[in-house]
């Protein structure tokens, strides 16, 4: 029986539906030092982003309702969960926005929504947000609208159009994880078509390219090796352009029964929070270092180390790229440096125009990751 809350007001609703917003990590806030969570003085729907100037600011994170008809064994608000429920309705949204907005506590909105109803009803209401805060009361500023798998074209359209950005989430690597978590989504119909619709919406030179799109897997929910996403997270960038992609590790919720088969190499939660680190390491490789999908190395089952991150796994298996000499060079090769990242890389380009570098002290101050680096290059 669902624990229905009886006639809550904005704010009750406002703690309820932003701690469930929680799970949904499909915009630009939480893998930085400063991009946490934080939890404001009233409640807890603030969130730290980082701005396209490397600024910092907050956004609004709520969903609209954590009502849902869908059956994802890994959500703590499927349907078969017995938690609060409550929904806003789009003037309810919009004004809890705008009023701290207008105080400057926030910059922009993110919005998602539990299913309730069919998707495109769960759609109207927040393209409705949207379309109010865009049309009624002229916001220009930032709006990232979660897209509900399943949505139609048009749905899909009208979001894009009034969205910063927008996201819908794959979850898991392909129709037979996804089969293990969900007897109502069609990974093909529900999830892929619609992102590849997104993709050709935003694509560069078309009407809506400022428009920014990210997803989301939920890690070790289904069984899934490393590779496996490590194939999916690759092939989205390439093809489809995907501006971010984010990665949650599965957490075992209080009071779900769901008993899911995690990888060979994960015994605790600190392994799973471990491997979806090194998940973000690889994105991170493959956009900032000009990393491939080839040259991700996994072990016998197809899972990347906990022990070392993916980048010193490939340097140890090719010695023969070692000792990079850091007078000569290029920066692609710096970059294969374990320790080096790109703002070092800079420095060593930099430097190494104005005079010879003879030892890691003319690169920077010591430190754990040049202490790394140190028996990969030479001078």
């Amino acid at each position: 029986m669902l624990g229905i809350v009886n006639r809550p007001d904005t704010y009750k609703k406002l703690q309820i539906l932003s701690s469930d917003a929680q799970y949904d990590l499909a915009c630009a806030c939480g893998t930085g030092k400063d991009e946490h969570r934080k939890r404001s003085s009233d409640g807890s729907w603030i969130y730290p982003v980082t701005l396209p100037n490397g600024g910092t600011s907050v956004l609004f994170k709520t969903l609209m309702s954590n009502v849902c008809t869908n059956d994802c064994k890994y959500c703590p608000l499927r349907e078969q969960m017995d938690i609060p429920r409550c929904s806003m309705s789009p003037e309810e949204t919009v004004n809890a926005f705008l009023d701290y907005f207008n105080r400057g506590e926030v910059f922009g909105l993110f919005l998602s929504s539990g299913v309730c109803g069919c998707p495109d009803t769960a759609m109207d209401r927040l393209n409705t947000v949207a379309e109010l805060l865009r049309r009624k009361h002229r916001f220009k500023g930032y709006i990232h609208l979660k897209i509900i798998p399943g949505a139609s074209d048009a749905a899909i359209r009208q979001a894009v159009s009034v969205s910063s950005a927008v996201s819908l989430n794959i979850e898991v690597p392909g129709e037979r994880f996804l089969s293990r978590l969900s007897s109502k989504k069609n990974f093909i119909k529900d999830i892929v078509e619609p992102v590849k619709l997104i993709s050709a919406l935003t694509a560069r030179g078309s009407e809506f390219s400022r428009v920014k799109q990210t997803t989301q897997f939920v890690v070790g929910s289904a069984g899934e090796a490393d590779r496996q996403i490590v194939k999916y997270t690759s092939a989205l960038y390439k093809k489809l352009k995907m501006h971010r992609i984010y990665f949650s590790a599965y957490q075992k919720q209080s009071g779900d029964d769901w008993e899911t088969d995690q990888v060979e190499n994960i015994k605790t939660e600190a392994d799973s929070l471990t491997r979806e680190h090194r998940l973000y390491q690889v994105d991170f490789l493959f956009r900032k270092y000009g990393f491939e999908e080839s040259d991700v190395i996994f072990d016998s089952n197809g899972n990347l180390s906990l022990d070392y991150d993916p980048k010193e796994v490939w340097a140890v298996n090719h010695p023969e790229r070692f000792p990079v000499n850091v007078n000569l060079a290029s920066r692609f090769e710096l970059l294969r440096v374990p320790g080096l990242g790109p703002v070092t890389v800079n420095t060593i380009l930099e430097r190494r125009r104005q005079a010879r570098l003879t030892s890691i002290c003319d690169i920077a101050k010591s430190n754990s990751r040049l202490r790394k680096a140190e028996k990969y290059i030479a001078f």
